[in-house]
């Protein structure tokens, strides 16, 4: 099926639409739940405002991406990296400094 210069709604269920490609689309407002997007390829996309709960992105890449007010929590992080960097080392590193801080600031009081 083609979609050419067409502006409507898809309610689209148990379907396969595997190998499609998608170029100057509106996606704003969707609904994903359920659906396997391995493998997608995202590229010049705005993305901003994305909420994603309970999902697999182990193997993600990001480049040349802003994050700006991203964030991450309650994730398995085991084997992530930030610019080369485990960041299960930069958060204990973080929460050692942040030990540090209370210990001596206790100290001193």
């Amino acid at each position: 099926m083609k979609l050419d210069g067409v502006q409507d709604r898809l309610d689209v269920t148990k379907a396969d639409l595997s190998g499609s490609s998608v170029n100057d689309a509106n996606f704003s407002g969707w609904n994903l739940e359920n659906v396997n997007m391995s493998g997608w390829s995202i590229e010049d996309a705005n993305l901003s405002g994305w909420r994603v709960q309970n999902a697999n992105l182990s193997g993600l890449r990001l480049s040349q991406a802003n994050l700006k007010g991203a964030t991450i929590a309650s994730s398995r992080m085991e084997g992530m990296t930030i610019d080369g960097i485990l960041v299960t080392e930069l958060l204990a590193a973080y929460h050692a400094a942040q030990h540090k801080l209370s210990e001596g600031g206790a100290e001193s009081a």
